[in-house]
């Protein structure tokens, strides 16, 4: 039986590493071209979407803020992170996947079938904490994590979907 901690910590864990390869891998591309991270760091697939850090900072929000949001009942947008450079964005991911490393698989599962309201001004969305997983943070989360991918893709960085998919629960 898949609980809401495989759900949502596993995917979170398995999304986390994959986009940290990728930043790696698209570090170690641009230093050997001699295209500059700061240029990375605000690059936009269209001039109407959000830069590259936005993306990364949504990653790192739609994973461990999420757990956050579950075990409290409570959500909201992205806050608390500041404009960094390319190492400061590969800092958030490793922090949030230290963070989402750290939940209580037990307390985790104890949260399945409780309210968790998200928060966006005056406006609130009500779910269950599985609906919340399933319907609003994993979903940003994979747009995020892609549109990173796609950005790195866009300057040229040699990635492939196995890069995106990182290490996959496989086995019985």
């Amino acid at each position: 039986m898949t609980t809401l901690y495989d759900m949502a910590v596993g995917s979170y864990q398995q999304a986390l590493g994959s986009l940290q390869g990728i930043l790696t891998k698209g570090a170690d591309y641009c230093a050997e071209n001699g295209i500059d991270l700061d240029d990375v760091v605000q690059t936009r697939l269209r001039d109407d979407m959000l830069p590259f850090h936005f993306q990364i900072v949504s990653v790192a929000h739609h994973s461990m803020n999420a757990v956050k949001g579950v075990m409290s009942g409570e959500a909201g947008p992205p806050s608390g992170f500041d404009d960094t450079d390319y190492a400061g964005l590969q800092g958030y991911l490793a922090d949030a996947l230290a963070s989402v490393n750290a939940v209580d698989a037990a307390e985790f599962n104890a949260c399945a079938g409780n309210p968790v309201t998200f928060r966006l001004g005056k406006n609130e969305i009500p779910f269950t904490a599985e609906n919340y997983v399933l319907s609003f943070s994993l979903p940003n989360l994979y747009f995020h994590a892609a549109t990173a991918y796609d950005i790195l893709r866009m300057k040229g960085v040699p990635l492939g979907k196995m890069d995106f998919l990182g290490q996959m629960k496989v086995g019985a």
